[in-house]
């Protein structure tokens, strides 16, 4: 019988598009303000894609970061997962345009939508895959252009939301290294309280819901920030418990980038430090399954995961969905 295999992070890549929309730039589009949307979003600017550039643009440019980190070429990648809630196409996968693109041709391709928890959730599957010792070198992207789906007449959403993708390479890691745990819930009872309402089997497109902007996303913004709040900790607390660990253990938690108070809210319900955290809300907004990868890659360019640390990282999202891992770097 075969042993499961340790796996983690071999390498990280993000990439955001150069454009930037400011908070000065949005009071001239609805009624809003730099400091109204500073103090409860913590949020100055967000990146934004151009016409032309299609989520699987940036899944690939975050690849070829990663994949130039870990010394591996494309065609080395057996396994690729892309986590997404603005696909290129319905039909097909976004993967199999990424795998196209970056001339990933061995691998084996799909989507994960688990919308802002999507990049945990294709963590763990891509974890299980390599764990069961099937492959090898899996590349996990979250990737999202939620310019494409932002409603910018709704101040109550346009404020928050940006592009960009973050992408990881997992790879075997000697025994006590890598991921040590996971957390993944969803409660579909709250389906109403983020999506975009039309454009699927369940509302298909037509010139009443294009007038009527169902192709944009819709939030009811104080009952997601409870929400948040009440699973960022559920979550944390017990895939630590999973890995016997306690939040003293923690050197580094990364959040999903949704807003800075639920964050700020979360923190002191932990009672993990500011300094334990990696945030960069301010200048990307959230940019749903990339938050995460996003937020990695800045910690890890600023030199702040050390071999050894215990890394949570820790997300929610429509669904409704959310999830946390363990890590040890």
């Amino acid at each position: 019988m075969k042993t499961l295999q340790s796996v983690g992070i071999a390498a990280i890549g993000a990439y955001a598009p150069p454009a930037v929309l400011t908070n000065f730039d949005l009071e001239k589009i609805v009624d809003t303000s730099d400091e109204w949307i500073r103090t409860r979003s913590g949020i100055s600017t967000r990146h934004i894609a151009d016409p032309d550039t299609a989520t699987s643009d940036l899944g690939v440019q975050a690849a070829r970061v990663a994949l130039e980190r870990a010394a591996l070429t494309p065609d080395e990648v057996d396994l690729l997962i892309v986590a997404t809630v603005t696909p290129d196409y319905l039909i097909p996968a976004t993967s199999c345009v990424v795998q196209h693109k970056l001339g990933a041709m061995n691998a084996a391709v799909f989507d994960v939508v688990a919308a802002c928890t999507g990049f945990i959730y294709a963590l763990n599957v891509g974890y299980a895959m390599l764990a069961s010792r099937g492959y090898r070198n899996t590349l996990v992207i979250g990737a999202d252009a939620l310019s494409r789906v932002t409603d910018y007449t709704d101040r109550g959403t346009c404020v928050l939301l940006g592009d960009g993708a973050g992408a990881v390479v997992l790879k075997p890691v000697p025994e006590g290294r890598g991921f040590l745990s996971f957390y993944l819930r969803a409660d579909g009872s709250g389906v109403e309280l983020l999506n975009i309402p039309s454009g699927g089997s369940r509302r298909p497109t037509t010139e009443e819901t294009v007038r009527a902007r169902e192709h944009f996303i819709r939030m009811n913004g104080s009952e997601i920030f409870k929400f948040a709040v009440r699973v960022t900790e559920e979550a944390v607390v017990t895939v630590l418990e999973r890995a016997g660990l306690t939040t003293d253990d923690v050197n580094l938690i990364v959040p999903h980038q949704a807003n800075i108070r639920i964050i700020d809210a979360a923190a002191k319900r932990l009672n993990i430090p500011p300094e334990r955290w990696g945030i960069n809300i301010a200048e990307y907004g959230n940019t749903s399954a990339a938050s995460i990868p996003m937020a990695l890659n800045e910690v890890y360019e600023q030199g702040r995961l050390k071999e050894g640390d215990v890394v949570v990282i820790v997300g929610f999202g429509g669904g409704l969905t959310w999830g946390a891992s363990v890590l040890r770097w």
